[in-house]
């Protein structure tokens, strides 16, 4: 087993880590736009943590998935180091649990500075991780992957970042999260349409599964559609002015992944470019939207 950089980048996915990425900085930039402070050390600590969560997932993902035989040479997708690269299972669990291990570390100077009430949250939300792929009964193998994914790493992560800048948590906190869970529930959906067939034939039991192809890309782009129309509601409603229409720099690549979905009958490496495609949609709207919360701190007229 050769350890360069291809491995590594193989192994831990930091291109997927937007998905930890966005949260934080949706939080911690309504936080600075309410108080116009910003603890650095918070932030960078929850940027870490929230980081090595997810790589830790990814890592449980890696290795549930050998040992449940999901993973094989001919798979398709980001992963498979186990398969493709001879990782040894044993490391890549051990890997897994130091992620997390800096995490909690993470965690205890976060609680620290904040509330120890967070501690209970923060060990809720790695048991969540760990029980996305391991355990008897895998979250990601139910209909619920999307829900529990955007949930916790988006509206989840987003409150967390924003309460231990400012002490303080509000419905208006929940109503700029949601387009962000929605969208991170849609990197899993889009990853589900590529492993639709595969999946089935391997006893899983997801929302794309149930739905069929069509209607899991027509869900798709109807709530692509909910997430720019939710941003235009917390303008005109929720009081917020039009910097945060600078996530809609990112609606091109939203039609793009939905037309490279449409057609039926792809094979799973097809589809692949609009899985990317997706991913690069929260990216880009996240990043939109933390700059048009940070943008509207100083110009809160327009």
């Amino acid at each position: 087993m050769k350890k360069d950089f291809d491995f590594w980048w193989r192994l831990l996915r930091p291109h997927t880590l937007t998905a930890s990425l966005v949260p934080v900085l949706v939080g911690s930039m309504y936080a600075f736009s309410c108080t116009r402070t910003l603890h650095f050390g918070l932030f960078l600590a929850m940027l870490i943590a929230s980081c090595a969560i997810q790589v830790a997932t990814n890592l449980f993902n890696e290795y549930y998935d050998y040992v449940r035989g999901l993973d094989t040479k001919d798979s398709v997708g980001i992963g498979g180091t186990i398969v493709h690269d001879g990782a040894s299972p044993q490391f890549v669990l051990g890997l897994a649990l130091g992620f997390y291990g800096l995490a909690a570390l993470l965690g205890i100077y976060i609680c620290a500075n904040s509330s120890w009430y967070l501690l209970l949250i923060g060990a809720f939300c790695m048991l969540v991780g760990y029980l996305y792929t391991g355990g008897p009964f895998p979250i990601s193998s139910s209909p619920f992957g999307e829900v529990f994914a955007g949930g916790f790493l988006g509206t989840g992560v987003i409150c967390i970042a924003f309460y231990i800048q400012t002490g303080l948590l509000n419905w208006h906190v929940a109503a700029v999260s949601l387009p962000v869970a929605v969208l991170i529930g849609l990197i899993l959906t889009g990853n589900n349409i590529r492993d639709r067939v595969g999946d089935a034939a391997n006893g899983r039991h997801t929302l794309v599964i149930l739905l069929g192809h069509k209607r899991s890309v027509q869900m798709l782009s109807m709530l692509f559609a909910f997430c720019y129309l939710w941003v235009a509601g917390l303008i005109f409603f929720g009081g917020h002015s039009v910097w945060l229409l600078a996530s809609y720099f990112s609606i091109p690549t939203a039609r793009q992944a939905v037309e490279k979905f449409r057609p039926e009958g792809q094979q799973p490496k097809q589809m692949m470019p609009a899985m990317i495609l997706v991913s690069k949609t929260n990216t880009t709207f996240g990043l939109g939207l933390a700059l048009g919360l940070l943008v509207e701190t100083f110009l809160p007229m327009l």
